[in-house]
């Protein structure tokens, strides 16, 4: 029951605007066209030959009144709207107010009542509809728009010039009123951001519109039956507005380009699969029977048969080969081939939509002056005491990620030892692999984790920096997320890849963590398998979970949402204006119910992929799959946005964009990461480069002259060192001898001498041999990224082409109006 003295429960319009007077047409400014934008319902083109069109100019600059323009021919003037699925202006609402119900006199009916008294002096009509709760919907005078045009016409496209013909595109009416809304002031100083953290409003949103193009992207585009069809990007555009329409273009070109790589990846790993068993490393490991192996704790841990390890030298053999250098290298020439034909792909989609010359910053001081004559633009302002307050606030957050980074090693540290203590025996013998699972499934918790907190320490930083423009912000805060994500994401990986089993010491002389527990080793094989084991784990993990909860997500809320809706309250008002009211009320309680949309909606869209991006270019040496899964996830993602977008999500404002922005200049710092990364793996985490130094050095194909014996053999043997039973630490309990055999030495991985455990001339030769491929392997990825980057240009020859034509067309059509007007 509602209770009395609440606000009368019928239906009212207000603030109806009179009918605008004659203006008077400023003369047209003289510029080249930029080519033929997309024409969406509601925006109309005028016909016509080029005379028609120089004739009507000369009209236009003479300064003649807009209904004294008869010298027109006829066949000039717009034809009427043909789109029978678009209402009538006086049917459409820009803009959705919804608030609860509040006594007649309270604190919060007098703001909203303020707020709205404020958009009906700007010449808004407002209807309100009481329903489960209170819809105030909005709709700006025609004026607005005019104003727009005529302050943002395309000096390149003489088709922009306004006239009472022009509609405004429904893209740029939602746009246009929300920045209104939310600039709009009351006379308590208060706007609308400021009065829905008061709960004096609810909710703004614009609405779903049920038109021709909807349900053209409701069942061609947000279907998952559709999920190998081509997208439908200027459809997109004209609902969503360019911003999100780029956005689904880059990820369908990146997804397109992506399928390329992981072919190159898929052939990859089955090549690996092919030498599973004839890999000779891997035969010297399983035919060891008689190496035996230094333990790998101190507690319980037994000594141990090479020859045990068969299978997992296997694996790592079967990663860890020839063709993960050569896919290293192709996977960083693809980033920059793909960063490449973007940028030219780009260059033509804005092209076509008159955008490629579009300055954000001229549409928002036009906004600003529209909202209010008396704005005075915002003077851009640094100072060097906030910046150095805000450095130091990342260096420690960044601290913070890497210190639990640093919990995640002491985990599998802890975990490997708990393991080896356990009375099952599979755990016992699988304890070092356990742990890296293990580590890898609280790694995917900590990223989901930290993702939150991440996202809130970043926006206070934003906060604090008090930028200037909301593009600003928003640049601000990806330069923030990405680094904060990228350390929570990728510095265990860090460790795992350059750091495992490299600064944990030797037998005799471990490192330990707070001297009890010592750290992992490497395999004798290599540690490769480790970080494939690690990025495999997570890739899956964060790719279906992530997913499915992003969908179900809105899913269930939508239908609970749906569920719990009340029956609407009927009014007494006349036949027909009930049927105007309950078709409205459908519609907006139907909006209402749907998912709310976030201010950054689109950047987590964004951020997820651009962080997909990192896995599958920096590391893709030791996971070769990366692009393979990217690439499924990919094809899923597309269609899993478009339905939250069309089907469970309220409709998103429709931002004007004409390209992604800051996230070009991270996918280049990822790309140049994915070079150091890959170079790094290859020549400190994967045995290619001792093992290459071992051939062409150690083999008995160089100490022998023998060619008939594979030049690998006796490489197992050679990377092993001694080490002396009677050398193990006082404190350490020697573990039990294996039956039947009095053990004096066993061996473990690394370059050091039998007596004294120096390093030997081994280790160094192969240090400088993986510092000399680091180099040259750096240097030749980067120059081949150079050369790309000249061969394919980022702006295409036929896109440059057209805009000669059109400047050529253009000033030919002025001069033949000067002289008609000389004539005259």
């Amino acid at each position: 029951m509602r209770p009395r003295g609440k606000e009368t429960g019928q239906d009212t319009v207000l603030g109806q605007e009179p009918p605008p007077a004659p203006q008077p047409v400023p003369p047209a400014a003289a510029s080249p066209t930029d080519g033929p934008a997309e024409t969406c319902p509601g925006q109309q083109r005028e016909p016509g030959g080029e005379e028609g069109s120089a004739l009507h100019h000369a009209v236009l600059r003479s300064g003649y009144q807009a209904d004294e323009i008869l010298l027109t021919p006829w066949r000039h003037f717009p034809l009427e709207d043909s789109y029978p699925f678009v209402p009538r202006d006086e049917e459409k609402w820009d803009f959705v107010l919804v608030s609860d119900f509040h006594e007649v006199g309270s604190e919060k009916e007098t703001k909203r009542r303020k707020f709205l008294d404020e958009l009906s002096k700007k010449g808004f009509t407002i209807k309100k509809i009481e329903d489960e709760k209170l819809f105030h919907g909005v709709r700006a005078p025609k004026q607005i728009f005019r104003k727009y045009q005529w302050l943002l016409r395309n000096p390149d496209n003489p088709d922009s010039r306004p006239d009472a013909h022009h509609e405004v595109p429904v893209t740029t009416r939602i746009r246009i009123v929300h920045f209104i809304l939310h600039h709009t002031m009351t006379p308590d100083f208060e706007k609308l951001q400021d009065l829905m953290k008061k709960k004096v409003f609810e909710a703004a949103f614009p609405l779903h519109e049920k038109e021709e193009g909807t349900e053209f992207l409701k069942e061609k585009w947000a279907r998952w039956r559709d999920i190998f069809c081509q997208q439908p990007i200027e459809k997109i555009r004209c609902y969503f507005g360019e911003k999100v329409a780029l956005y689904f273009a880059w990820l369908g070109w990146y997804t397109y380009l992506l399928g390329f790589a992981a072919v190159v990846g898929l052939v990859t790993f089955v090549a690996g699969i092919t030498i599973f068993n004839s890999s000779q490393v891997s035969k010297e490991i399983c035919e060891a029977t008689d190496t035996i192996m230094c333990p790998l704790c101190d507690q319980n841990c037994p000594f141990w048969l090479l020859s045990d390890t068969c299978t997992y030298a296997k694996v790592t053999h079967m990663i860890d080969n020839e063709g993960t250098v050569l896919f290293a290298m192709f996977m960083a020439i693809w980033a920059t081939v793909f960063l490449e034909l973007w940028k030219r792909q780009r260059a033509t989609v804005v092209t076509n939509w008159d955008l490629y010359r579009w300055d954000e910053e001229e549409e928002e001081l036009a906004m600003e002056l529209i909202n209010d004559m008396q704005h005075k633009p915002q003077q851009y302002q640094h100072s060097y005491f906030r910046s150095t307050i805000i450095l130091l606030l990342v260096l420690v957050m960044i601290a913070v990620l890497i210190g639990i980074a640093h919990g995640l090693v002491i985990y599998r540290v802890v975990a490997t030892a708990f393991f080896t203590q356990s009375d099952f025996e599979f755990l016992r013998e699988q304890a070092n692999t356990m742990a890296v699972m293990t580590g890898a499934v609280l790694h995917y918790i900590t990223i989901v984790i930290m993702t939150k907190v991440n996202r809130r320490v970043a926006l206070y930083l934003c906060d604090l920096e008090k930028p200037r423009t909301l593009s600003q912000r928003e640049n601000n805060f990806t330069i923030k997320i990405f680094t904060f994500q990228f350390f929570t994401n990728f510095s265990s990986l860090i460790y795992i890849a350059f750091f495992l089993g490299r600064i944990n010491g030797h037998p005799g002389n471990y490192v330990r963590v707070a001297g009890k527990w010592r750290l992992e080793e490497c395999h004798p094989s290599g540690c490769i398998t480790d970080l494939f084991i690690q990025m495999a784990i997570i890739m899956l993990l964060k790719q279906t979970i992530s997913n499915v909860v992003e969908y179900l997500g809105p899913w269930v809320t939508h239908k609970l949402r749906k569920k719990r809706q009340r029956p609407k309250k009927r009014s007494t008002m006349s036949e027909e204006e009930e049927e105007d009211a309950d078709a409205c009320r459908r519609q907006w309680v139907n909006n209402y119910h749907l998912s709310k949309v976030e201010f950054l909606s689109l950047f987590d869209e964004f951020l997820e992929m651009v962080i997909q991006y990192s896995f599958t270019t920096i590391f893709v040496a030791a996971f070769p799959l990366a692009p393979l899964l990217a690439f499924c996830n990919n094809l899923l993602e597309i269609r899993l946005d478009a339905i939250k977008m069309m089907r469970l999500r309220r409709r998103i404002v429709p931002w004007k964009a004409n390209d992604i922005g800051i996230w070009l200049q991270v996918l280049e710092a990822i790309g140049i990461l994915a070079v150091i990364g890959n170079g790094l793996v290859i020549a400190i985490t994967s045995d290619f480069i001792p093992m290459q130094v071992y051939k062409y050095t150690y083999s008995p194909c160089m100490t022998e002259n023998s060619t008939a014996v594979d030049c690998s053999t006796g490489y197992i043997n050679h990377s092993l060192s001694i080490f002396r039973v009677q050398d193990f630490e006082p404190h350490t309990k020697v573990p039990e001898m294996l039956p039947g055999q009095e053990i004096t030495e066993c061996r473990y991985r690394d370059y050091r001498n039998a007596d004294d455990y120096s390093y030997t001339v081994q280790f160094w030769h192969i240090f400088a041999a993986r510092l000399a491929f680091l180099i040259l392997f750096e240097h030749a990825a980067l120059c081949v990224k150079l050369i790309a980057a000249w061969y394919v240009p980022d702006v295409p020859k036929s896109v440059k082409n057209e805009f000669r034509v059109r400047k050529h067309t253009y000033l030919r059509e002025e001069l033949s109006m000067m002289e008609y007007s000389t004539e005259v």
